[in-house]
């Protein structure tokens, strides 16, 4: 008689809780809905990433992608792939010799674009496929997109010396210009602050420091005959003549030569040779070398190499 009991109060026990538990149901689906994550359209995001410039901490989400699954830093690719290079089909024993990507050049670009805001959203989207390590602003803004050792696609096809693969052993650096215009006090500045950190931090040789046009004459032109070169090179980056020293290029001096040494492909040499001009001469850009460019051709080639 007392199991009797005890068995029907514990079926009165779960009849009571199946009770309050589909109450609780009913009165839950009868109210409004309070989702917490309101549903919301998937669509690609346009909006520039900032988080290299704001704090991160006060971004809202835009949409139901960065709420869920945030984008990968180009860090975090980079340790996949990284990761990814490790064979776990076979054994492993650390090498303790070895060391990683070290930039040997750097190459400066002009943006052709209206703003610095226009650039980093192009090298955030997707469909691009072209972006660089720092932009730097008309005000002197630096904003570093990709790990110095890391591999920006910026410099694209071409030639410098034996290298042609650029983008693997070098830092890209774009300007805020459109092309036409001069290039802000306050920019270059910033740029020689950048660059004298770079030549310091990886010993960059002071020749390796040149221009997109430098690298693929005729398919690039930046930066343009603005940039002051010449300012550059007095501080250690890059090459320039010295206009009080020039002197006629002997008989055997062969200009062509001296261009190649220099680094320049010679497959086009008109093309080059206007780029060269573009650089160095500045107020005549033709396809021809006259006297007084042989002598600043020769100059170069008797300061620098």
């Amino acid at each position: 008689m007392q199991r009797l009991t005890g068995f029907v109060a514990v079926l009165g026990l779960l009849f009571f809780m199946a009770s309050c538990s589909t109450s609780k149901k009913t009165k839950t689906l009868g109210q409004p809905s309070t989702a917490v994550i309101a549903p919301t359209p998937i669509v690609e995001d346009t909006v520039i990433r900032l988080d290299t410039l704001i704090d991160s901490t006060k971004l809202q989400p835009s949409n139901l992608v960065n709420q869920l699954a945030p984008p990968l830093t180009p860090e975090e690719n980079a340790w996949n792939m990284f990761r990814a290079g490790t064979n776990k089909a076979f054994d492993y024993a650390a090498a303790i010799h070895y060391d990683v990507r070290k930039p040997q050049f750097v190459i400066i670009h002009h943006t052709s674009q209206s703003s610095i805001a226009q650039t980093i959203r192009t090298f955030q989207l997707a469909h691009t496929k072209v972006s660089s390590h720092y932009v730097i602003g008309r005000d002197g803004r630096v904003v570093q997109m990709l790990n110095d050792y890391l591999r920006a696609w910026h410099a694209g096809r071409g030639s410098w010396g034996q290298i042609t693969d650029m983008n693997s052993v070098s830092i890209g650096i774009e300007l805020d210009n459109n092309g036409n215009e001069p290039f802000p006090e306050s920019q270059i500045r910033s740029l020689m602050t950048l660059l004298d950190t770079l030549k310091t931090r990886y010993q960059i040789p002071q020749k390796n420091f040149i221009g997109h046009s430098d690298f693929a004459p005729g398919r690039k032109d930046d930066p343009s005959a603005f940039f002051p070169w010449e300012r550059l090179a007095q501080r250690g980056f890059g090459i320039w003549y010295n206009p009080n020293a020039l002197m006629p290029a002997p008989p055997n001096f062969n200009p062509m030569d001296a261009l190649k040494l220099i680094g320049y492909d010679m497959s086009r040499p008109e093309t080059v040779i206007r780029v060269f001009k573009q650089k160095f001469i500045k107020n005549d850009r033709t396809g021809v070398l006259t006297d007084y460019d042989k002598m600043v051709l020769y100059d170069l080639y008797r300061k620098f190499y």
